[in-house]
């Protein structure tokens, strides 16, 4: 990321109008400071717009993976603007949630546009019974069904595969399966 200058962009604060009364007709001081005023103008203007860097929704787009770094995030530079700045803004919300079911329904919600029902095959179990016997064993597998937020709109599978694998733990393979519309009898997701 870099700020360099910007052709026609004016100082707030021209250096020249600053100098004594002497140098106000000097044809070189006005030229020289003219220069000065070109090269600082970009930083004075950060300056005075400082605050909006730091929001995610006003930030200029390439300053978004510095800001994304901050809150350790990464954004796809392949996604759209608005995306990527959703998962900055975001990005607290969804460290809180990382590792649960919550956390990749949103992640999915927010990434690919679709819903989810996620079904966990690695869990514990336990019985309030003594004595009971064993659960069967787990299926090892986390099993992501998505479906469109809208009508009509397709669903990248491998897209989806690929931010569930990523938020997926090590020990549990994630298969996805794409659904038309809502199942039939949603599982219970909890956090």
């Amino acid at each position: 990321m870099t700020r360099a200058a910007i052709p026609g962009l004016p100082s707030r604060y021209p250096i020249g109008e600053l100098l004594p009364a002497l140098y106000a007709d000097d044809d070189l001081a006005q030229r020289f400071t003219a220069g000065l005023d070109t090269v600082l103008a970009p930083v004075l203007s950060t300056l005075d717009n400082l605050p909006a860097y730091f929001d995610p929704s006003l930030a200029p787009a390439d300053f978004l993976p510095w800001l994304a770094s901050w809150v350790g995030v990464e954004a796809d530079p392949a996604w759209p603007v608005e995306l990527r700045r959703a998962v900055v803004a975001r990005a607290v919300e969804l460290h809180r949630w990382r590792g649960t079911r919550r956390g990749l329904v949103e992640r999915l919600r927010l990434c690919c546009g679709v819903h989810a029902d996620v079904r966990d095959g690695g869990g514990a179990t336990w019985s309030a019974e003594a004595g009971a016997a064993l659960p069967p064993p787990p299926t090892g597998e986390l099993l992501v069904r998505v479906w469109p937020v809208r009508e009509g709109v397709a669903v990248d599978a491998l897209h989806v595969l690929d931010v569930a694998t990523a938020s997926c733990p090590v020990h549990l393979i994630c298969r996805v399966e794409v659904l038309p519309g809502p199942p039939g009898e949603p599982e219970q997701t909890g956090s």
